[in-house]
């Protein structure tokens, strides 16, 4: 595991604060912590448990692993990671962000599903069970129609 870097930490959740364009109060309030508490976590002066970091991540709205990696509970595998590239910019905004994760996800699930699509074909025998042909007739209106003469 990573060793804890708190200051990187902290300077990093007072940039995405002041890019969100909350005060320190209105960040404090919205992850559901003290503003002293927040305070000393932005300045490196308190190790925030995980739970703490998905509050402070979710009332960011950004992703909670990210904190996570920045805390050194997660090592980070891929720094060329997509995500982690749009969350880490300071040149763009919170809700731009959204928008550019929520597009990303979109293409990462269509891409998903063509690969699921392109598996060969016994893989795709297994996984659904063959379906009989449905006949249908169609369908006739009781309601008669009356027409002014």
């Amino acid at each position: 595991m990573a060793p804890l870097n708190v200051g990187s930490l902290g300077e990093y959740i007072r940039d995405q604060r002041k890019s969100a364009q909350y005060s320190l109060r209105q960040l404090a309030e919205a992850a559901g912590v003290s503003n002293p508490y927040l305070s000393q976590i932005e300045r490196g002066l308190k190790k925030p448990s995980a739970e703490i970091l998905q509050q402070i991540a979710k009332a960011l709205r950004i992703s909670a692993e990210t904190l996570y990696v920045r805390a050194g509970f997660l090592e980070d595998h891929n720094p060329g990671d997509v995500v982690t590239a749009i969350l880490a910019d300071p040149t763009i905004g919170v809700r731009h962000k959204q928008v550019l994760l929520d597009i990303y996800e979109s293409f990462r699930k269509e891409h998903g599903s063509q690969a699921q699509e392109a598996a060969p074909a016994p893989a795709r025998a297994q996984r659904t069970a063959p379906t009989k042909a449905r006949t249908t007739t169609p369908r006739t209106s009781t309601r008669t129609t009356r027409r002014n003469a």
